[in-house]
Order: structure tokens, then sequence, then C-alpha cells
């Protein structure tokens, strides 16, 4: 007898698990599809609220500078900036001022945001600058005692530079959020105040993208962050003089003055068969400067009293200190110029120290 087959009840409750299991399949799937566009719509957010208002090249940024708490920003550097030659030179030059400067500490920087960020190198920085001690904890791990050594450390700062009611442009947060712009400007102030030996490149400016969120939506900004000015205007010398106008506006006389001052210090050098060829670099050791001085006051200059041969950054500049002195007691005004700048070939500080001598000299046979 034929009969149609009976499905066998056993077979359903597996059916109905294989269906279950697709569709949860199915469903987590769509879960993590929904999420990971939850992502990507996220970091296409970030992107578009930054790239979109920018000039033809676009930041890249990365996803974690997008997420943002409320009312929380953040700056990015253009890349283009970050490439550029003097704003490389600036962070190289306060990287290896500030080794100098703890070089007895057995610090070494490699990095001005890793390494400054939490207070610990400052404290050690500012300590060694302002020959002070600070009422801090020497080691701090956690976010908390990083902040607190910050802000003793700045407060510190802050009463140091007395800014007169200007707007420090570094605060705790951006300092400790590893902000390479703020830490910039901290260590350009500290240089400028304690009249660091350092030549900072002049003009460094970077543009940067500030990121920040207001109600729930990202905004940005684009800003030019000016680091550093002039030599004259960062160390306090806001004065304009005949070299500022001949180098901004007349660089083309500038061969013609120097081969004028060249003549008048070798008619005097040559008594002791020395010659000068180049200003900038023959005198940034202070050695013909005060060989000079005996030459033109016709006195012996003991040998003692300066390095004949000097080796080192600080022998150098004592060279040219000592030249200083002699110029004041021959009755000349205290030269505008820094040693240091003379030693770090600062052509248009020798050839106002030159263009001094030459006035008042320049008579003599």
């Amino acid at each position: 007898m034929s009969s149609t087959p009976l499905r066998s009840p056993a077979l359903r409750p597996h059916r109905m698990k294989k269906d279950e299991s697709f569709l949860g399949k199915l469903g987590g799937t769509l879960a993590r599809k929904k999420k990971a566009k939850e992502v990507s719509d996220l970091q296409e957010e970030g992107k578009n609220a930054i790239n979109l208002p920018m000039s033809p090249a676009s930041v890249e940024i990365h996803p974690e500078d997008t997420l943002l708490e409320e009312n929380q920003e953040r700056t990015v550097i253009d890349p283009t900036s970050r490439d550029d030659p003097r704003f490389k030179e600036l962070v190289k030059v306060l990287i290896d001022w500030v080794n100098d400067v703890l070089v007895g500490e057995r610090i070494i920087v490699k990095q001005l945001e890793e390494d400054l960020y939490d207070g610990q190198v400052l404290q050690k920085l500012l300590e060694k600058l302002a020959d002070c001690k600070l009422n801090v904890a020497e080691v701090t791990q956690s976010e908390i005692g990083q902040k607190q050594k910050l802000q003793t450390v700045l407060q510190a700062v802050q009463e140091l530079l007395r800014p007169h009611g200007r707007a420090l442009q570094w605060t705790v947060d951006s300092i400790h959020g590893k902000n390479l712009v703020a830490i910039l400007h901290l260590l350009v102030a500290l240089a400028m105040h304690f009249r660091a030996p350092i030549r900072l490149p002049e003009h460094v400016s970077v543009q940067v993208v500030v990121i920040r969120k207001r109600e729930g939506l990202l905004h940005s900004s684009h800003v030019t962050e000016e680091l550093t000015t002039t030599t004259e205007m960062m160390m306090g010398r806001f004065e304009r003089d005949a070299f500022d106008t001949l180098f901004d506006h007349a660089p083309d006389k500038l061969s013609v003055v120097k081969k004028s001052l060249i003549t008048f210090v070798n008619k005097h050098l040559n008594k002791l068969n020395l010659e000068v060829t180049e200003l900038e670099t023959q005198f940034a050791d202070g050695v013909y400067l005060v060989l000079l001085m005996g030459l033109l006051e016709d006195y012996f200059v003991p040998l003692h009293n300066f390095y004949l041969t000097p080796d080192s950054f600080d022998q150098k500049v004592h060279n040219v200190s000592f030249a200083f002195e002699l110029m004041l007691d021959g009755g000349l005004k205290k030269p505008k110029a820094r040693p240091e700048d003379v030693v770090n070939l600062d052509l248009k500080s020798t050839l106002r120290v030159l263009y001094n001598l030459f006035t008042k000299y320049k008579h003599l046979e």
C-alpha cells in the first residue's frame, strides 16, 4: 500500500533551529553593518567639518582628534607647516636648548609634546633657569597629579613673565593635551625672558585647524599662529635703526656696507698680519673684536683676559662680552646686540657692532 510519507516531527525543530540561526546571523550582520556605518559616519562627519571649509589641501585627521566632549577643542597643525624648514629649525633649536640647560639632570628631550606634557621636564627646566625650587611631587603617574604639577609650574612661569594683562598662549589642558603649538609658545617665551644663548628663527608661523564640539556637532576654524617675530622684538629691542631699513628695503646696498667695514677693520688688523674676508663668521668667536679694540685704542690686551683659541660656545661669548667691556671703556655706548647674537653668526648684530667702531675710529690712520 502506498501512501504519502509523513514528515518526521523530529525534522521540524531542526528546520526551526536552522531558520533561527539564519535570522540570528542576518540580524548580527545587520547590527555589525549598522555599527560600522555609525563609526564611518562619525569619522566622515569629523573629516567634513574640518576639510570642507579648507582651501584645496586638506589636513589628515586622526579619528581620536574628532572624538571630543561637549565644548572641548583640539588643534591640528597643517602638514605643510610641519614641513616648513623654519618650523623644523625652531623645534630643533628649542630641543637643543632644553637639553643644554638640563644636561646636568641627565634628561634628554627628543620630542617636545611627548616629553614635556606631564610637567616633569618643565619643572626641572624652570628650576634650572630661575635658580629656584618648586614645591611639587617629584614623580606623578596619575593624570590629576600631572595636571596639579603643571598648574604649579605654569603659575610660577606666569609670575616670572608677568604678562601685564596679555593672554597667555598656553594652558594646563593644552600642555597636558600635547598641544605642540602651546608648548612652543611656552618655550619661546621662556627663551626670551631668560635671554637664552640661542638664535631663534624669525617670522615662524603655523597654520592650525581648531576643532570644537558645540551642541553635539563638530565645528572647525583655521588660524595662523605666529610663534616668533624678529630677534629685536623677541629680545625686547623694539627700536628700529638704519640696519633694519637696510635689510628690509635695500638689501642690494648690503654688500657696499660690508665692503666698507671689511676695508676699515683690515686696515687695523693687517698690523698683526690678520685679514678678514667674512664679517659674520670671523668675528663670531670674539678674538678679532678684542684685538681690534686694542689696536684702535692703542694698547696691548693681556692674553689671559680672553681665549685666544676658544673651543666652546661659552668661551666665545666670554670673548665678545669682554670686547663689549673694552668698547664701553673706550667711550662707546653699550652695543644693541647681545654677545650671543654675534656668536650665533647674526650678521645684522655683527654689522651694528662694527659700524659703531667705524663711526668713532674711521679717522684713524
